[in-house]
């Protein structure tokens, strides 16, 4: 499972087995000759003013790299964007099921404090 923040940059968490891999620094692979960060997060939707649909493009870019790196199961989508997936999701097309985050905005914070303290990262 990979779990995709968007917002201000691009975060995220990648479990394998139910354990959290550490150093996951998805959001600075290089696309487009600039971290993906800078090319796909939600910042830069609003910053370029891009439709939805022009910005789904890039991020079905970035997840498509993350798809060929990690052939996840899952891509979960959280960050403050996820409240509003119904505009960007329908225009993304993967192999791997992609969701919004059930905590929504609150999903990186609440998974990290929940991970954090009980060790879980893969041995």
């Amino acid at each position: 499972v990979v779990m995709v923040t968007l917002g201000t940059g691009i975060g995220s968490a990648v479990f394998s087995d139910g354990f959290l891999v550490p150093n996951s620094e998805l959001g600075h692979l290089p696309l487009h000759h600039e971290d993906a960060e800078d090319w796909a997060a939600e910042s830069v939707r609003e910053h370029d003013d891009l439709s939805w649909k022009k910005w789904a493009h890039r991020l079905e870019t970035y997840l498509e790299l993350v798809q060929r790196l990690l052939w996840p199961d899952l891509i979960v989508i959280g960050g403050g964007v996820s409240k509003k997936a119904d505009k960007f999701l329908p225009y993304i097309e993967l192999r791997t099921e992609i969701v919004p985050a059930q905590l929504l905005n609150d999903a990186g914070s609440v998974g990290a404090a929940l991970f954090a303290p009980a060790g879980k990262a893969q041995p």
